[in-house]
């Protein structure tokens, strides 16, 4: 091997740089002598606004309107291609958004539950506490335990959760005393009662009288008050109560024996026992087995194994789910374990089709008490999930629902339901050509993916929306996956 050696001459051209180094560098406002170029302050520049006809000639000091609000990055603008960011909660903080509640909408296939999982991750990278109440399909399974998070499997065999386990509200109502201890009560009172009245509703698929409803409470009163410290409620209490009624409940009632009071509350005491010796056995009608952490940075109650069992199974723990995860979050918040959380309802509408009244005692369930600090994400595929709801009441609450949302992120979907997302949030014609065209069209053609898959429209009242086109890290595209069981199969049998 040859050596070459360069003059020294040569050397020195090596570093271009050499000849500039060691010379004085002026400040950022310059030097301050004669001829420094100095200046006492300098002013930022002034923001002016006009059309593309007015400014289309100061290019490049023109720039688009500003559509990259802060957050988690999401993608870039489909006509600038701005980063953009959506975080609810600082946007709430800037002025954009009156609420931090999300509706999020669109056909199968276009990437709700990508977009979902990605503001999931950036959340919790922001110091967020990711909760997941009620995965149905386990879906964001392998994401929570990817991000050291908690995942409580809910099942046969599995875990049991306690519908009237008050979780850390418990321990917050021990460290209290006075208004703030009667208050505390009240609200673990009214949100187990209502999970109770709910699971009744939802076993006989109908509504319950005002005399069952006042029996419930005062059972449970009773059970509350013939429990031990450290011990909560459970649902066969509440029966033996019922089988065996005190002279309270038989003034509820109007009966004068034992025996007529309980043929008057038959339905009431069976429909209970359902609860406890049906298709729900084993899950709900003992001591919870899961503990409440809102330290990790996600949790999860996945209930993806009763996937296959009847509705109202799937709804009954959907609700516990609910409203075991409110009383979560309420509690580590009255105990002075403040966190923001995300939490996310996939599938709703599964639960509240169940049986009439159910939309409004979840939203007793989940929000009796609920402290501010929370991103809410409600996920649907279509507004005609509303339609299913059992009566007219429902369904006007259940849009109230998707009104009340301060942001709307729309995926592809066909005129019907842009006519109905038009009444909640008003589109511009090639807005709702946009959603339009991302729409599944109506052929055979093999080979291409959704047109809409990664895009999305992000909505707030009657302002323009953003459109986003999302890209997936490789590690992300693995993570999120949720076909999964599609995929495949490497090896041999």
């Amino acid at each position: 091997m040859t050596t070459i050696s360069l003059p020294p001459q040569q050397h020195q051209q090596l570093d271009p740089g050499e000849p500039y180094r060691g010379r004085p560098v002026p400040r950022a406002l310059g030097w301050a002598l004669p001829g420094g170029g100095r200046a006492a302050s300098a002013e930022p520049g002034v923001m002016w606004q006009g059309t593309t006809t007015q400014v289309c000639g100061m290019f490049p000091f023109a720039v688009s309107s500003g559509a990259a609000p802060p957050g988690v990055p999401i993608g870039h603008h489909m006509h600038t291609a701005e980063p953009v960011g959506l975080d609810p909660a600082e946007w709430l903080r800037q002025g954009l958004v009156s609420n931090t509640g999300m509706w999020i909408q669109g056909q199968p296939g276009i990437g709700k539950s990508t977009i979902v999982k990605r503001l999931m991750t950036g959340l919790v990278a922001f110091g967020f506490t990711a909760v997941v109440p009620g995965d149905v399909k386990g879906e964001y399974t392998r994401l929570v335990e990817h991000l050291d998070g908690r995942v409580w499997r809910i099942g046969r065999g599995l875990h049991s959760l306690n519908p009237l386990d008050a979780g850390p509200l418990r321990a917050a109502l021990a460290q209290t005393s006075g208004d703030e201890h009667a208050r505390l009560s009240e609200t673990i009172r009214a949100r187990r009662l209502s999970l109770l009245e709910a699971l009744v509703v939802i076993v006989r698929r109908a509504e319950i009288s005002v005399t069952e409803r006042r029996l419930l409470g005062a059972a449970l009163d009773l059970c509350v008050d013939g429990t031990t410290d450290g011990e909560e409620p459970i649902i066969p209490d509440v029966v033996r109560i019922l089988v065996s009624p005190p002279l309270l409940l038989l003034d509820i009632a109007a009966c004068d024996s034992t025996l007529a009071f309980r043929r008057d509350a038959r339905d009431l005491v069976n429909t209970l026992e359902l609860l406890c010796a049906g298709a729900i056995r084993g899950l709900f009608d003992r001591q919870s087995s899961i503990t409440a952490d809102l330290d990790t940075p996600a949790l999860s109650l996945d209930i993806s194994a009763l996937d296959d069992d009847e509705d109202e199974v799937v709804a009954a723990a959907m609700l516990s789910s609910w409203a075991w995860a409110a009383a979560v979050i309420d509690g580590s918040a009255a105990t002075g374990r403040h966190r923001n959380i995300f939490r996310i309802q996939d599938e709703l509408w599964r639960a509240l089709r169940v049986a009439p009244g159910l939309v409004e005692r979840s939203d007793r369930v989940t929000r009796l008490g609920r402290h501010r600090g929370e991103i809410s994400a409600q996920v649907t595929h279509s507004l005609d999930d509303l339609e299913a709801l059992p009566t007219e009441a429902d369904r006007a609450k259940a849009r109230g629902m998707a009104q009340r949302n301060g942001v709307m992120v729309l995926g592809g979907m066909a005129d019907k339901e842009l006519a109905a997302i038009n009444e909640i949030s008003p589109l511009t014609a090639s807005e709702a050509a946009m959603v339009r065209a991302w729409a599944a069209p109506p052929t055979w053609m093999t080979g291409s993916t959704h047109p809409g898959r990664g895009r999305y429209l992000i909505k707030s009242g009657e302002r323009m929306g953003l459109p986003v086109a999302l890209s997936l890290m490789p590690s992300e595209r693995d993570l999120y996956n949720t076909d999964t069981a599609w995929q495949p199969r490497t090896g041999h049998a």
